[in-house]
């Protein structure tokens, strides 16, 4: 019972939160609206049994990607004006784009409904040990068999973030930069000095 209760809430909690992303008009409440949305889904996985895709979404969408939008939505100086202006412009392509999506939702359903496609028969290979979770399982896989591709995935994230970190970074002349060896040469008369002054006087160099 206790199960039902919670998918039920999760669920619920998981679609107000997905509409609440794509209503709200505040760019930082929708993805504070987004990181609830990822919450709920984990749970969701947790009650299917599938801790791996539960821990995934918590620390990768809600760890990385979530936080990194929202870091982004408030350092950007956004132009709501113009944003609101290019979402009447494009919402004819928005439309369509969802009319397709649709259609395609309903031509999947349909196939559900036709029954599956036999892909092949199961020869008991990859079958998991009754004692063994998912997750030492996906370890072993990721580790083992896979090993290669994961390492390379991750060579390929790497250089994915080196480069957008050489593309995005310019130096800027408006800037001055910090001269650490003047700043410890400094003498204390060269300070800047308090001298508890008057109404009407300055500070006294």
């Amino acid at each position: 019972m206790i199960q039902l209760i919670s998918f039920y809430l999760f669920a619920a909690l998981t679609i107000l939160s997905g509409a609440m992303t794509i209503t709200a008009r505040n760019p930082v409440h929708s993805v504070l609206w987004l990181i609830l949305a990822f919450f709920n889904a984990a749970g969701l996985m947790v009650l299917a049994g599938a801790e791996f895709i539960a821990m995934l979404l918590v620390i990768v969408y809600v760890g990385a990607v979530a936080v990194l939008f929202l870091f982004v939505v408030m350092m950007l100086n956004v132009d709501f004006a113009a944003m609101r202006a290019g979402f009447i412009k494009n919402f004819p392509l928005g439309l369509l784009l969802a009319l397709v999506l649709l259609a395609e939702i309903a031509i999947g359903l349909g196939a559900v409904g036709a029954g599956g496609i036999q892909l092949g028969t199961p020869d008991g290979s990859a079958a998991i040990p009754a004692d063994v979770s998912n997750i030492k399982a996906i370890g072993h896989l990721l580790y083992g068999k896979y090993l290669f591709l994961f390492e390379a995935a991750g060579v390929l994230l790497l250089v994915a973030m080196v480069g957008a970190i050489v593309l995005t970074h310019r130096k800027r002349g408006d800037v001055r930069g910090q001269n650490v060896s003047r700043q410890i040469a400094r003498r204390p008369d060269e300070a800047t000095v308090n001298m508890k002054p008057e109404v009407g006087q300055g500070v006294k160099l």
